[in-house]
């Protein structure tokens, strides 16, 4: 069926605009940013959107004041569920820095919402530049976050300001649900990987698929990336296992992706980081897909810290390693990514510490290096294209190259 996009911008909570699956869009975040829009056919399938014990959720909405914006809090997960509001521009930026919020999709979503809250705070020309400076530095490597401030910034230039605010909250709902339709799609584009390897087996014995951080609906408005054909293949009612890289130092593959996949019966199993090559060595990984938060047009990936030797190690075994990632996450102006994606560096005490839960249920935080230790954290790294075996995007799956990603968006070579 064949669906028009209608705002889901004053829906309750919980709920979802699941007519919007039917909508993809493209994005070009280049010198002259274009944007291409595409309807898509949408199955029933596609209407199913992902749940926390039995109700719809994606990580961000309008509150039910038709103002604030809710999100859930992910450092809470996966000892607490709790929703956090939202009132202020500030508190948007402060969200994205924290990773109340993160995940690429998801950290676009946000700034666009936090342009919103700014523009009902201060809808004047320098409350709009103010407003994009506050939020486009919150965090540097995912490049959603620029083309969304850019997306939002244009088209506010071009209304009067006592317009600026109607129009932001309009726009940002967009964007969230622009994005449900795109991740929808990606799990459509991984999905054969998991029919052929099906296919080739002749036996019902679980595909293993590993998986490293979290790039699952948590890290978009809804569906994921990398976990989407995984939920998808899941749901057709092929049999998969995925191993979860516990993914150091936040751990946000044991925390949220596990957690994910928990929610919606996938069966997994969490693994230390180092474990994969072993995995591999053993005939134990089919295929590895990961997310990532900053595509080169090379083909180049950034993704969370890690990511690089696993696609190592599946090179060096022949394992397949595929990227997921919507369009908006390619940073056209980009052609090599090791040189020029900037590589964020977060606070030692992520690496010296660790948060959990204790055997009386509180939740406690530990040292676990010595006193006087020093610690380095950087938060990505960069893969380069020639390891990767392909990228899943929403219009299909390409080779990691220019000439790949320019054939499945055509528009880009002329931004």
């Amino acid at each position: 069926m064949i669906a028009k996009i209608v705002s889901s911008a004053l829906a309750p909570r919980p709920a979802v605009n699941k007519a919007l699956l039917n909508y993809t869009g493209a994005h070009v975040s280049g010198s002259t940013a274009t944007t291409e829009f595409c309807w898509v056919a949408a199955s029933d399938k596609d209407l199913e959107t992902m749940r926390v014990d039995g109700t719809d959720y994606r990580t961000i909405w309008l509150n039910e004041d038709g103002e604030s914006v809710d999100v859930i809090d992910q450092t809470l997960l996966p000892h607490g569920f709790e929703v956090l509001t939202l009132k202020t521009a500030e508190e948007t930026a402060d969200a994205i820095t924290r990773m109340v919020v993160r995940g690429a999709p998801l950290i676009g979503a946000t700034a666009a919402y936090g342009m919103a809250l700014a523009m009902r705070q201060d809808s004047s020309d320098d409350g709009l530049k103010r407003a994009v400076a506050l939020l486009i530095a919150s965090r540097p490597t995912a490049v959603n976050l620029r083309w969304a401030l850019e997306r939002m910034e244009k088209l506010l230039q071009e209304r009067s300001p006592s317009e600026r605010a109607a129009v932001a909250y309009d726009e940002a709902a967009r964007i969230a649900d622009e994005d449900v339709a795109v991740c929808a799609a990606i799990g459509d584009s991984g999905k054969p990987l998991f029919d052929d390897l099906r296919g080739t087996r002749g036996s019902d014995s679980p595909i293993n698929v590993l998986t490293h951080c979290n790039a699952g609906w948590l890290a978009a408005v809804d569906w994921g990336t990398a976990l989407a054909p995984i939920f998808k293949a899941h749901r057709a009612g092929i049999p998969v296992h995925v191993w979860v890289d516990e993914t150091r130092p936040r751990n946000q593959g044991a925390s949220l992706t596990a957690w994910e996949l928990n929610k919606e019966g996938v069966p997994h199993t969490v693994i230390a980081d180092n474990t994969g090559g072993h995995l591999m060595q053993h005939g134990e990984v089919d295929l590895v897909i990961t997310g990532t938060d900053r595509t080169a047009r090379s083909g180049d990936v950034a993704n969370k810290i890690g990511t690089y030797l696993k696609a190592l190690a599946a090179c060096d075994n022949d394992v397949p390693f595929y990227v997921a990632l919507p369009s908006s996450t390619i940073d056209w102006r980009v052609r090599d990514g090791v040189r020029d994606i900037p590589i964020e560096r977060r606070g030692d005490d992520e690496v010296t510490h660790l948060t959990g839960a204790t055997a009386d249920g509180g939740i406690a935080t530990i040292r676990v290096t010595p006193e006087g230790s020093p610690a380095a954290n950087y938060a990505f790294d960069v893969t380069p294209a020639r390891l990767v075996t392909g990228l899943i995007t929403e219009r299909g799956i390409c080779e990691a190259s220019e000439a790949g990603l320019t054939k499945l968006f055509p528009e880009a070579e002329a931004a």
